[in-house]
């Protein structure tokens, strides 16, 4: 008979593992097991959770192999005695390892699209997946069908280029990372999707190996947490790659410099959504002239912006009216 994986170091400690293997038996009971253990354990939600009960629903539908958006008709099934171990097994591993539960399963959802991940990428959570999905973009994208070129900047996982692709059927995606185990990571999930023929990997530090194209569309979830947040990070936290947090002192050297950059590589009529999680008055203090258009969803409020490239295309120079001689002329950029 298999033994769950955590043993006790206890006598105690075995009789109280048997005994809730034996004791809980339906889905329900699980349930409320797990929240029980992640309120005593203090765990910290936010990769896809929000709560003990939001936890203890996806870890165990997800080694149940059930789909994770429905917990209803399962709560009164009865479990076989190597399923409550399995289910015993990952709640340990949550509280001893404190690590996401994306990473003990392998795997993330945006809504009902499965990704595989590992701590090489940050678990998928970017509320520009919502976006994509929703039609939350319209309000920038007045025809969808035009979409022709896509970049995924900071890509990560590859989730949000794979979405993109999915959303516009016409188009090509760079999905762009600097770090080559995150490709390694995307490039899987790629494949799973089978848009080998449509997303092209390109490891990059943002644009920089995009020299001389041109998107329809660049979204991006770069990094944005200030430093000294990162540093007070809790375990959690820690366990994603702090590449894919690290934004600077204000949370924006990154933001800084695709807003830099962008202008160079949207088309005429290209628009930039991007991603700053709770910056939103840093990022218009410093950019007080550009005209953000904030895109909330139902989970976010002030997190996503939509720039067109009108808005950031570089303004030229007024030059002045004067009678003066042309010594005395002057020209202003604004």
């Amino acid at each position: 008979m298999a033994k769950p994986t955590h043993r006790p170091t206890s006598a105690a400690g075995f009789f109280a593992v048997e005994s809730a293997i034996d004791d809980l038996v339906t889905v329900r009971d699980w349930l409320r097991f797990g929240v029980s253990r992640f309120e005593a354990a203090g765990l910290v939600y936010g990769h896809g959770t929000r709560s003990a009960l939001d936890e203890s629903a996806f870890l165990i539908l997800a080694t149940l192999n059930l789909p994770i958006d429905r917990l209803d008709p399962w709560l009164e099934a009865r479990l076989l005695r190597d399923e409550r171990m399995r289910i015993f097994d990952v709640f340990e591993k949550r509280v001893l390892t404190r690590k996401p539960a994306a990473y003990l399963i392998g795997a993330a959802w945006i809504q009902e699209y499965r990704f595989a991940i590992d701590e090489r990428v940050i678990v998928p959570r970017s509320f520009i997946g919502e976006l994509i999905l929703c039609d939350g973009l319209l309000a920038v994208i007045a025809e969808p069908d035009a979409i022709r070129r896509v970049a995924d900047i900071c890509t990560g996982s590859g989730c949000l280029g794979i979405l993109a692709a999915l959303a516009y059927p016409g188009a090509e995606v760079d999905a762009v990372d600097i770090s080559s185990d995150a490709l390694d990571v995307a490039a899987r999930n790629v494949v799973d999707y089978r848009l080998e023929h449509r997303v092209q990997l390109v490891r990059s530090d943002l644009f920089s190996e995009l020299a001389g194209r041109r998107y329809d569309l660049v979204i991006s979830n770069p990094p944005y947490v200030r430093t000294a947040a990162v540093a007070a990070f809790p375990p959690e936290y820690q366990a994603e790659p702090t590449l894919a947090h690290l934004g600077g002192d204000d949370g924006l050297d990154v933001v800084r410099r695709i807003l830099a950059d962008v202008p160079h590589y949207l088309t005429a009529n290209g628009v930039l959504v991007m991603e700053v999680g709770q910056e939103r008055a840093t990022l218009e203090a410093a950019f007080p002239d550009l005209p953000f258009l904030w895109l909330d969803t139902a989970e976010s409020n002030g997190e996503v912006f939509a720039l067109t490239a009108s808005d950031i295309a570089p303004k030229p120079a007024i030059q002045r009216k004067s009678r003066s001689t042309p010594r005395n002329r002057a020209a202003r950029g604004t």
